[in-house]
């Protein structure tokens, strides 16, 4: 259950808004009291001084009734907010810790919406709920030991109008439920084209295709207004008719009470009578507006139903990569060994890698060579752990992957992707972002910077380090985000490095200044290099050449072009590119 998550000063909280309600309950209550005895005191000619002090204690009871529900507004917002914190914190950990398997049956455009939408949606219907859940009971039972002192006619009248009421609800409540249900699933797909078309938008308009997707936000936000709009008129003949059964009941027990009072012959009789029906009339109200509340809950509860469970779904879901302990002391140092690994996604049958095996020893540079989708960057992915193998080991400095800790693991590795990701703020900022300690000098961001060669044009910056950065580096070519990103590898102080095509937006001669330089002053780091182009493959240590999930060749540069036809085929054709 969602509550569960609720904290001690949470919990504190609420009880002591408990209090508040039970006094402004009993202040509400004790209005029609004094409005009976004003009755009461006018008909029998009584001093204007005793209408005014019951007048004077029904304003108090007023007032310190609203302050009452002032402060119990305040702890129960407090509350409800501290509340949506927690479920936030606890969505954000719980998914920092995801492997890339975890996300298989929840999209990011559904995580999305259930890390802002749901948890709003929980948090709006606690703060309601939790006041009328303890107000409501307290309300009615209270009333109706009140009334229990009329007469039986009057007890009748108010019971058959709850009956009514909550009859009402209940059918309201069963018949909604489809629609909220639907809803938290529209407004995913909604969030789904409407990301697509933020994210895409340069190749949206590079094929002019902004109508097509225009039409796809227009259809999924249109199912997401009929849905509510029938929602809507579920909901909407409730509240007319709550207030009818209330005007009706009045005027019912007003009625009876007309025909009790002609039945009577003595006059002081009768005056009590009619003070007893303005009392009575008055707590069959409070009864009444007591279960009334529960259609502030139908609003709420179906949606916030649908959005614990969506929540809860989340938080309860299993990691499937289970983080080590970190126990043993390692044997090797920068040593990366995969031992007859194969791999298949989860939910696909067909794998991915088959049967690989690899050493790359420490110090030394090995390139993964091979065409598209033979299996590189699954590689790099299981090297990081986002997978775990389906059979074979991945030992790291001779351990297996598997009995490091997260921590201890990523601090060995630096991983610099294909399309690095460049955050909002300086270039300070990103160089330090994968830095173990933040408070690198300024010299150490220098030289990762140098041997990233882009020290040159960050000097050539008007503030230097502290220069701004676009997010997402809009302000940067392909080449400057990929320098940024290895500087900031670099900067981590790794010991082993992991370049998956990363040399791809970059020229040819800035390329070869690249590799020199990370060869000359990196050379007690491993590194893996990921890439389609042979040209930086030709003074690696090892060339794996792989095909199809499997590795069919490996050596040198002059071995392979001697000996591995894939390989020579491979040179041939970027050679024959290069010439063109």
């Amino acid at each position: 259950m969602i509550l569960k998550h609720l904290g001690k000063k949470d919990w504190a909280l609420f009880i002591a808004s408990v209090f508040f309600i039970v006094f402004q309950v009993y202040l509400d209550l004790q209005i029609p009291g004094y409005m009976s005895d004003i009755t009461f005191a006018l008909q029998n000619h009584a001093s204007s001084d005793a209408v005014v002090d019951y007048g004077a204690r029904m304003v108090a009871c007023a007032l310190l009734s609203l302050i009452a529900s002032i402060c119990t507004g305040a702890l129960i917002a407090r509350m409800s907010s501290s509340f949506g914190t927690t479920l936030r914190s606890e969505m954000f950990h719980k998914v920092s810790g995801f492997s890339s398997a975890d996300f298989s049956g929840v999209s990011v455009a559904s995580m999305v919406t259930r890390s802002t939408n749901d948890i709003d949606q929980i948090q709006q219907f606690v703060g309601r709920a939790m006041q009328i859940v303890v107000k409501a009971p307290i309300m009615a039972v209270w009333a109706i030991m009140k009334i229990f002192e009329g007469a039986w006619e009057w007890t009748a009248i108010t019971v058959i109008g709850v009956v009514l009421l909550v009859a009402a609800i209940l059918s309201v409540m069963r018949y909604s439920m489809k629609y909220f249900r639907r809803m938290q699933v529209l407004k995913d797909n909604v969030n789904k084209h409407a990301r697509e078309s933020i994210v895409g938008v340069r190749l949206i308009r590079a094929y002019n295709a902004d109508g097509f997707h225009g039409r796809k936000l227009e259809r999924a936000s249109e199912e997401l207004k009929e849905n509510n709009l029938s929602v809507f008129r579920v909901m909407v003949p409730m509240f007319s008719f709550t207030g009818s059964i209330s005007n009706f009941m009045t005027i019912a027990i007003y009625w009876t009470g007309a025909l009790i009072i002609s039945g009577t012959m003595d006059a002081e009789e009768e005056m009590l009578l009619f003070s007893d029906m303005i009392v009575f009339s008055s707590y069959a109200i409070q009864v009444l507006s007591a279960f009334s509340m529960m259609t502030e809950i139908i609003r709420g509860y179906p949606s916030a139903s649908v959005s614990s469970a969506r929540i809860q779904e989340v938080l309860d879901r299993e990691k499937s990569i289970i983080e080590g302990q970190n126990k043993e002391d390692d044997t090797e140092r920068a040593t990366v060994e995969f031992s007859h690994v194969s791999f298949a996604y989860p939910g696909y049958n067909s794998e991915v890698l088959r049967d690989v095996s690899f050493k790359a020893e420490e110090g030394s540079t090995m390139v993964i060579v091979g065409s598209t989708g033979c299996g590189k960057t699954t590689i790099a992915r299981l090297i990081q752990r986002f997978y775990d193998p389906t059979a074979g080991t991945i030992l790291i400095d001779g351990r297996d992957a598997k009995d490091f800790d997260f921590e201890t693991l990523h601090s060995r590795l630096a991983y610099i992707p294909q399309n690095p990701i460049i955050f909002g703020g300086t270039v300070r900022g990103n160089v330090c972002y994968g830095d173990g300690n933040p408070a690198s000098t300024d010299d150490e961001i220098w030289e990762a910077l140098d041997i990233a060669q882009i020290g040159d044009y960050v000097r050539g910056l008007e503030d230097g380090l502290d220069s701004a950065v676009l997010q997402g580096g809009k302000d940067l070519s392909g080449g400057q985000k990929q320098r940024i990103s290895i500087a900031r590898a670099i900067c981590h102080s790794p010991e082993i490095m992991i370049f998956d095509d990363s040399f791809s937006a970059l020229d040819f001669r800035t390329e070869r200044l690249l590799r020199e330089s990370i060869r000359d002053r990196l050379s007690g780091m491993t590194k893996i290099i990921i890439t389609q182009r042979v040209g930086i493959a030709m003074d690696a240590d090892q060339i794996l050449v792989m095909d199809k999930g499997q590795i069919v060749d490996r050596g040198t540069h002059e071995e392979l072009f001697s000996s591995s036809e894939t390989y020579r085929d491979l040179v041939k054709s970027q050679l024959t590119e290069a010439k063109r």
